[in-house]
């Protein structure tokens, strides 16, 4: 499970790159709500592909498994240890392409070495810098409530991926609640398992004209401790909420009597 996680925590992580490169100065130039969905039109890429491949990704197996659960296919203990290394996978999966990203689309070296980062490494940094700002108890309070949002739509994809009979019908299936997700702006800790690191790492890079632009405080709140305390944690504990109990328990309950007949 380890593996399957890695796979999708780079796939996720690959839709978010795009999503990165193709939303840079959209904003600025055609106004906020354009520039949020180019961000999200781009970035299902990476659960279409997870879906297709039979990969593993957390915030699936959110709904997923406790349904198994609630069927008693598995015990909540094996639910249980599937999360913990499905998460420790996407995990790994998603800071090694940020790592990438980094280091390499993101910026540019000179013969010295010498390393300046672009205008997608700045819109990365941007971005990181914005998934960490949610700071006090109504900042953890948003970005639990994001959390739901975003697997609510999520596992609504993955049930329509699931229902489509063919490749076409799982591509349009996932696609338009996962762009509806980003571009609402909902938080997804898989994803921000690649924005924050990606984010990180790229702006160790940065040069001091380029640290004079940004606000020194919000890079501050940029690295490794507030990527748990601000973000993973309340947007994790929201993705398991809305996963399981707006889409798996909701299901469950509405259509029990039809999931009984069928077995």
């Amino acid at each position: 499970m380890i593996v399957r996680g890695f796979m999708s925590g780079a796939y996720i992580a690959m839709g978010a790159a795009l999503a990165t490169v193709c939303s840079t100065a959209v904003a600025d130039n055609l106004g906020a709500g354009f520039g949020q969905l180019i961000l999200g039109s781009v970035f299902p890429v990476g659960l279409i592909i997870t879906v297709l491949t039979g990969a593993e990704l957390f915030t699936g197996d959110a709904m997923l498994a406790p349904l198994a659960a609630f069927h008693n296919k598995v015990t909540w203990a094996k639910v249980l240890n599937l999360w913990v290394w499905v998460y420790i996978g996407n995990l790994i999966g998603s800071i090694f392409f940020a790592y990438i990203m980094a280091n390499g689309p993101f910026v540019s070296f000179n013969a010295a070495g010498l390393a300046t980062v672009n205008a997608f490494g700045l819109r990365a940094v941007a971005i990181g810098m914005a998934k960490t700002s949610y700071v006090g108890g109504m900042g953890f309070y948003s970005a639990l409530l994001k959390g739901i949002g975003c697997n609510w739509l999520v596992n609504l994809a993955i049930l329509l991926g699931i229902c489509a009979d063919d490749a076409i019908g799982k591509f349009f299936g996932i696609w338009f609640p996962i762009m509806a997700f980003v571009s609402i702006g909902f938080e997804h800790c898989v994803a921000n398992m690649y924005f924050i690191p990606a984010g990180i790492l790229t702006a160790g890079y940065l040069n001091a004209e380029q640290v004079a632009t940004i606000t020194v405080e919000k890079l501050a709140t940029l690295d490794w401790i507030t990527m748990w305390t601000s973000n993973l944690i309340p947007v994790t504990i929201g993705n398991i909420i809305g996963g399981m109990f707006f889409v798996g328990v909701l299901y469950w309950v509405a259509f029990k009597k039809e999931i009984e007949a069928l077995e």
